[in-house]
């Protein structure tokens, strides 16, 4: 009975997870470009109590009886389909129809990886992230400049003040991995490497299978309401019955514990 209570608590610490990812899911629905996550669960070691005899199976003579020791996550991945795009009809607003991730450059040097384009355009000029994570490589919009262009195969133009000419200042490329799903999610929807997410590969976009960009849009978050409330049901019925469970276990040893001869 013993037993029961801590399988029952591990069930229950599982769930627990397992409502934290469903609310940050939930919480960063109106997120640009957040992936949802989910958590992975598997079973634990296996207790042998004895063994059996089964003289009708001559193939199956000895089969153990083994009682499992519960459950525990084994990972909480980030499912990376893609959003919704929002048309914003800003022309720094840039979103990924494929595959790919943005390169920006963190405080220590770092490269990270987004798919959030809510880029803005900092005092000198430069593309960066609402956080001021700079755009690599590195693109600086002119002082004269009119207006600005990004072709979906991310060329990046701009026409001066006075003139007709489109000029091109650069270009953006997109980074994609092995296993996007092992990347470090370091928050302000910055992801970095790891060593299970392989290492980067960098692609002009719409070339070798990266997505293509999308001036004037933003990709929103791949979270469904609706999906995520069914799994919060499901948790909560699941961490409702491992503690049944033990209760249910308490019962018993109460009852054990009140035997009289």
């Amino acid at each position: 009975m013993t037993r029961s209570m801590w399988i029952s608590a591990t069930g229950m610490m599982a769930q627990q997870l397992n409502i934290d990812v469903i609310a940050n899911n939930l919480a960063n629905v109106n997120t640009t470009g957040f992936k949802k996550s989910r958590v992975d669960f598997e079973d634990l070691m296996y207790q042998k109590l004895s063994v059996t005899n089964n003289f009708n199976s001559p193939e199956q003579q000895n089969i153990p009886v083994e009682v499992g020791l519960g459950v525990r996550s084994t990972g909480v991945p980030k499912i990376h389909t893609n959003g919704s795009l929002q048309q914003t009809q800003n022309e720094l607003d840039l979103a990924i129809e494929g595959d790919g991730f943005f390169q920006v450059v963190l405080p220590d040097g770092e490269i990270g990886y987004t798919r959030a384009g809510n880029f803005r355009k900092d005092a000198d000029g430069y593309i960066a992230t609402p956080d001021g994570f700079y755009l690599e490589p590195s693109l600086q919009i002119p002082d004269d400049a009119e207006e600005f262009f990004v072709s979906a195969a991310g060329a990046v133009s701009v026409s001066r003040v006075g003139t007709a000419t489109i000029e091109e200042i650069g270009q953006i490329y997109l980074a994609d991995f092995p296993n996007p799903a092992g990347l470090n999610n370091k928050g302000r929807n910055v992801s970095v490497e790891t060593g299970a997410s392989g290492q980067p590969y960098e692609s002009t976009p719409g070339v070798d299978g990266s997505g293509t960009l999308a001036q004037g849009y933003l990709e929103g978050s791949n979270v469904d309401i609706a999906e995520e409330m069914i799994n919060m049901i499901i948790a909560q019925r699941a961490y409702e019955i491992n503690s049944k469970a033990i209760q249910t276990s308490d019962e018993l040893l109460s009852m054990t514990n009140n035997l009289k001869r």
